[in-house]
């Protein structure tokens, strides 16, 4: 037990980790800092999957680049693209390196990021960092070298935006989600911007609670389409890239708290959240059900999903650990049927 003790600063005496003392004793702060370790270490043996060092606490999106047999993760703060190889037998530990570290974007956060397979190339959604919600952006770069195509400039003037999510189409124009503005930004191509779209329908429920945090999640559909979600109201929408056309996906089931998503088949999404949800459709995504459910790590927060080999991995986007390298985890869902 803690022994000694300890002067108040009034003249009376106070046992060394009693309240009014001068503070808790180094062993018991020793036994506290273990045991926590320990149910921190417990709770990352439920992850499965791949975990990885990498520098900062958040890393908001990750994708598997096949071509590379690598996945390639977005580090937030540090503003770019880090790869993570797991070539490796399990047991080396694994680290990220950056692939990607564009000085224009410095001091910015990085976000969704896509694998452009067709044109060899990453995109990037780039934002301020909170609280300022002006700066969005994003960027390409080619899937090998990492050398930038183009940075093309989002946000108009005095506008609040967060730029979060981004997907590309098969002529390779690229959308970009805005959660502040409940906008998709359209970009051709080259980097060009071409159009916005909004539209009322994307703000379903009212409300400030239902629309903290709007559009987030995107993805393009095979058949010609983007699919995504309203993070806070939980809402899927169909959208046609062409027109800007929305017409809502009615779901049987909960998506609130939907954040990344990733097409398993033409069939089948995976929603990325707390919990994460496996959600199909019969109707070419007229309707759709939530079919599954994976919690993962109770202490780890889901945020982008991506498959690799069949598999879904759903990268959770708080890191832990002391110093300044932090753990993170990709984790192996596996879908309870609802």
């Amino acid at each position: 037990m803690c022994g000694g003790r300890r002067r108040r600063r009034g003249g009376s005496d106070a046992t060394a980790g009693e309240p009014g003392g001068w503070g808790f004793c180094a062993p018991a702060l020793a036994v506290v800092a273990l045991a926590a370790a320990a149910a921190v270490a417990f709770l990352e043996g439920t992850a499965g999957g791949v975990a990885y060092a990498g520098d900062g606490w958040f890393h908001e999106c990750a994708k598997w680049d096949a071509e590379g047999g690598r996945f390639l993760v977005s580090t937030f703060f540090g503003a770019g693209v880090a790869e993570v190889r797991v070539g490796a037998g399990e047991e080396e530990a694994l680290a990220e390196r950056v692939v990607v570290a564009d000085p224009d974007v410095a001091g910015r956060v990085a976000l969704g990021l896509v694998v452009d397979a067709p044109r060899r190339r990453i995109l990037v959604a780039y934002a301020d960092r909170p609280p300022s919600f002006g700066y969005a952006a994003v960027g390409a770069y080619d899937l090998r070298s990492g050398r930038r195509l183009f940075l093309a400039r989002l946000d108009g003037p005095g506008e609040s935006s967060f730029a979060d999510d981004v997907a590309s189409d098969d002529d390779g124009n690229v959308y970009v989600t805005d959660i502040l503005g409940n906008k998709i930004w359209k970009v051709n191509p080259d980097g060009e911007p071409l159009s916005v779209f909004k539209n009322a329908t994307f703000r379903q429920r009212p409300g400030t609670m239902d629309n903290l945090i709007g559009l987030n999640g995107i993805v393009y559909h095979p058949n010609g389409y983007l699919i995504v979600v309203h993070t806070s109201g939980g809402d899927l929408f169909k959208v046609d890239p062409k027109t800007g056309a929305v017409s809502v996906v009615r779901v049987r089931g909960s998506l609130k708290s939907g954040d990344g998503l990733e097409l398993i088949s033409p069939t089948k999404l995976a929603v990325a959240g707390k919990p994460s949800r496996l959600v199909e459709s019969s109707d070419d995504w007229e309707t759709a059900s939530v079919t599954g459910r994976y919690v993962g790590p109770v202490h780890r927060i889901g945020s982008s999903a991506t498959v690799k080999d069949g598999d879904v991995y759903v990268n959770h986007i708080v890191g832990f650990g002391l110093g300044r390298k932090k753990t993170h985890v990709l984790a192996k869902a596996v879908f309870a049927p609802l």
